[in-house]
């Protein structure tokens, strides 16, 4: 692989001291950070690299979005607006009006919002990932397949959260079944760029059996797993029906924690579950967008200072991470009603290495230093909402946009430059979602006209 070396930059490192590196060079190689300098010209020493200007340039690590859906793109505009669960009764999904390459369209229309926000490596939380991973994979995104599912017998209009009474051995069988076929064809797949990861989806839909043998497959293959939890009130209410337990408590007894969790959400969690998900070295994937626009701020300063690593991610509709990190700052803040903190580097280092250490990737990526990967983006500094650039983590944070990057590189090699994506026809597949999400939605609302969606849809 050939060199390259971006020269007279700013680096934002994320590293152990949150060090910024002025009027630097940063080398790569063979898809690692081989050097971090001040050397001046490097050209006479790395012969043959292609050099690139970094001047009114900032380097920054990656964000690790460790909780997205990206197929739920196909929602936008719909589900953003009226609390979780979904309220709406309709008897069928609105992926069930499209086809397998119409979803996968969906999934590339998130991976490219991935991209464009400054997203390296990403944690697709789904059922079925095989059905598009082929077409994720090719964007050359850092992914960490997170294969997920239930074993309770739920009907088409079943809401997250709600009581379930019946599960099925074979559900659970096929769950496992499709976690190893994607475990076996995908992780470690080009030098390690694509991991593997299980789970279940929700903690109602989940039999004791079932959270038992997701731990065992986690220990055996040496992966992370991930579950939903704490994400209604309902959900909580619906663990005390069905078990006499809130959901950490039953969890417990179904000996699901340990330090190889990633819990997504917990905005509902009460001291008790709080002090065990810390004691049981739980991760959290906070995701500060979405739990706004559900109108709750989780508890995040009490699990950090219980034990819990605090990651950050996007959920569904959007896969923003500089809106989650500017959100989780501000939220924060108004919790803690203090505001100097959480600072911008705090929040930043969420995205980046506490997502990493989340995952058991903190050895290799969420930071720039020499031999860790290279999972970068390039921010112009020079631009009106940047300028002056005193503080750059700061500035950026505070008020960066996706707009002001221009360039991502995953594993040392560039999957955006100066602003144009490199691996996805970008143009084809905005005109294709576009297309396609308005005319599956009006279908489901003309099919289903009774259950009084209060929305009019554009034509």
């Amino acid at each position: 692989m050939a060199t390259t070396v971006i020269a007279n930059t700013t680096v934002v490192s994320g590293n152990s001291e949150r060090s910024v590196y002025y009027d630097s060079n940063i080398v790569v190689e063979d898809g690692l950070i081989s050097e971090i300098s001040q050397d001046g010209d490097l050209s006479t020493i790395y012969r043959g690299a292609e050099v690139i200007d970094g001047r009114d340039k900032a380097v920054f690590p990656g964000f690790i979005n460790c909780h997205a859906h990206i197929t739920a793109t196909i929602d936008r505009g719909i589900t953003d607006d009226f609390g979780f669960p979904f309220p709406f009764r309709f008897p069928e999904n609105v992926r069930n009006l499209i086809s397998q390459e119409e979803l996968s369209v969906f999934a590339m229309l998130g991976a490219i919002e991935c991209i464009r926000t400054g997203s390296t490596g990403v944690v697709e939380v789904a059922s079925g990932i095989e059905r598009y991973a082929e077409e994720i994979v090719s964007t050359g995104l850092r992914w960490f397949l997170a294969e997920c599912g239930g074993d309770a017998v739920v009907g088409p209009e079943y809401k997250p959260g709600e009581p379930v009474t019946e599960f099925s051995d074979a559900q659970r069988e096929k769950v496992i079944e499709n976690s190893l076929e994607l475990f076996k064809k995908w992780d470690g797949y080009d030098n390690g760029r694509i991991t593997f990861m299980t789970g279940t989806t929700l903690v109602e839909t989940s039999s004791p059996r079932l959270l038992s043998e997701i731990r065992q497959l986690s220990e055996r293959v040496g992966c992370a797993y991930t579950i939903h939890l704490n994400q209604s009130r309902l959900e909580v209410n619906t663990a005390l029906e069905m078990h006499g337990k809130r959901p950490v408590q039953y969890l417990v007894d179904s000996d699901f924690l340990s330090p190889r969790l990633l819990a997504a959400h917990v905005r509902y969690p009460n001291d008790d579950e709080i002090r065990l998900l810390g004691e049981n070295k739980v991760a959290i994937s906070h995701q500060p967008a979405m739990a706004a626009r559900r109108g709750v701020i989780p508890p995040i300063p009490s699990l950090r200072d219980a034990g819990c690593t605090i990651a950050m991610g996007t959920d569904n509709n959007t896969q923003d991470m500089v809106q989650a990190m500017r959100v989780g700052m501000f939220t924060e803040r108004i919790l803690r009603d203090d505001p100097a903190r959480p600072q911008p580097e705090d929040v930043l280092d969420m995205a980046t290495m506490g997502s990493a250490t989340a995952l058991g990737k903190e050895k290799i990526i969420g930071s720039l230093e020499v031999g860790k990967k290279a999972d970068l983006f390039i921010v112009n500094k020079m631009r009106a909402n940047l300028s002056p650039n005193m503080r750059v983590a700061s500035s950026f944070v505070n008020n960066g946009q996706a707009s002001d990057i221009g360039s991502v590189m995953v594993d040392g090699k560039f999957i955006m430059r100066d602003g144009k994506i490199l691996t996805v026809d970008e143009e084809r597949i905005v005109r294709e979602a576009d297309e396609i999400g308005r005319r599956a939605w009006r279908r489901l609302v003309e099919k289903y006209p009774n259950v009084g969606f209060p929305v009019d849809l554009a034509p």
